[in-house]
């Protein structure tokens, strides 16, 4: 999404043309990663909600691919899905020689066939989509055996706030997961270029005891 700060209301996510926004995504500094400083805070945020060993990680979503790239980086094998073909160019030519494929499609039925992943990574993407408990089962049928989500979210603006809250996602998870971490984003400046002060976070939750 189009960040804003915590004073200003920005649109529903339907009203929003993300091919017409893929040509200024990356000016906001978590979007695009270009200063140092915040392109080093996400990359160890990422690291520690990632697998140690190389995994396999669908990325859905993925904007112009900032995560994706990231997570190559750090060894994992990356498929990144974005409905946008103006988001999914620019993801593919930010990930070219990497381990990564980018796939245009809905996030919420990325076409990855019968393939199996070991993360389902989304950042600021499950509050724009439709019935997200369902949305979470089908995320989960994707996932290997002892598989992980890390859905970073929040909540912006004031007057018409959109966005999820993290109360309401971890109730989403309880069925699906026993293992839930939430880690508030909000504090560190670092990650946003700026100081904020609306909700935002992340949830970790492994799935190594699913439930019925």
């Amino acid at each position: 999404m189009t960040h804003t700060d915590d004073h200003t209301d920005p649109p529903a996510a339907g009203e929003i043309d993300w091919d017409v926004e893929a040509a200024g995504f990356d000016d906001e500094p978590d979007h695009g990663l270009r200063d140092l400083e915040v392109r080093a805070a996400w990359a160890a945020r990422l690291r520690s909600w990632l697998p140690e060993q190389p995994a396999d990680v669908l990325d859905l979503g993925c904007g112009t691919g900032s995560l994706s790239l990231l997570a190559a980086e750090q060894g994992h094998r990356v498929t990144a899905v974005d409905a946008s073909r103006a988001m999914a160019d620019r993801a593919r030519a930010k990930l070219a020689g990497r381990a990564a494929a980018v796939l245009r499609g809905d996030a919420s039925a990325p076409p990855v066939g019968e393939r199996s992943f070991d993360v389902v990574l989304v950042r600021h993407v499950l509050w724009t989509l439709p019935a997200p408990d369902r949305v979470l089962r089908h995320w989960r049928e994707l996932l290997r055996p002892r598989g992980r989500f890390v859905l970073v979210e929040g909540v912006w603006g004031t007057l018409d706030p959109v966005g999820i809250p993290a109360d309401r996602l971890t109730t989403l998870l309880a069925p699906l997961s026993a293992d839930i971490r939430v880690e508030r984003l909000s504090g560190d400046p670092l990650l946003w270029g700026r100081a904020v002060r609306d909700e935002r976070y992340a949830v970790v939750a492994d799935m190594g005891d699913l439930k019925d």
